[in-house]
């Protein structure tokens, strides 16, 4: 079990990270107020494969959900396709054979174990809640009930800002987390014109072509929105 503690300005994992990292989001900040865990992200999908980052804690936060956006593997995906929590006490144990690019990624920043939470509207799973602690240990019964809770209290909220940044193009950036914005959907439904594929499978070229370039997604995008890149010229 992981004992519950109080971070400092000393012990932060994320404290040299950049001017940013002690930033908090109101959806974030209960997670690291009541739970032992030293980051926070929520995100939102919706029925064509998009994803809208609406909380990250810090940018250790931001970076893990950017890397599984980018990679398709990592436990918010497994949370989401199976609609059940996921619980990855030592990623050091069992990370590399889940999620083998994305775990070398997560150790990389710091990150020993990982935690998601499916959020649920109805019987639908409209989003992850993503935890990471930056040592090893599971969440007793107590903190996992205590997780669950957080996550159903925030999940409306979480759906009605990922709907507001979608429809709204002055919507400011939000600090610290990547997300799917206006021009990532758009790039999609552009390679979706020029390959007459679904939007899933749109989406799922631009996040192949991220990685195999060793670019990030919204490079990818910004490059089709700006007519540098056509899929129709990559070999399929």
């Amino acid at each position: 079990m992981l004992e519950s503690h109080t971070m400092t300005d000393g012990d932060e994992v994320v404290a040299d990270v950049t001017p940013e990292a002690t930033w908090r989001q109101p959806l974030c900040e209960p997670f690291l107020r009541e739970l032992p865990v030293t980051t926070a992200s929520v995100s939102v999908f919706n029925r064509d494969g998009g994803q809208s980052t609406v909380c990250a804690s810090d940018p250790i936060a931001a970076r893990l959900d950017e890397l599984q956006l980018e990679l398709g593997e990592g436990p918010q995906w497994d949370a989401l396709r199976s609609a059940q929590a996921v619980l990855v006490p030592s990623l050091h144990d069992e990370g590399a054979s889940r999620w083998p690019t994305f775990t070398v990624g997560a150790i990389e920043l710091g990150v020993l174990a990982l935690f998601a939470f499916p959020m649920f509207i109805g019987a639908a799973t409209v989003g992850v809640v993503g935890l990471s602690a930056a040592k090893t240990g599971t969440l007793d019964a107590s903190q996992l009930a205590t997780a669950v809770r957080l996550a159903r209290s925030i999940t409306r909220r979480s759906v009605q800002w990922a709907l507001e940044e979608a429809r709204d193009d002055l919507t400011a950036e939000v600090p610290a987390a990547p997300a799917m914005r206006r021009e990532l959907h758009q790039a999609t439904g552009m390679i979706l014109a020029q390959l007459d594929i679904t939007a899933t499978e749109a989406f799922a070229r631009l996040r192949a072509h991220a990685f195999a370039t060793s670019r990030s997604v919204e490079e990818v995008a910004r490059s089709v929105v700006t007519r540098e890149l056509d899929f129709r010229d990559l070999p399929h």
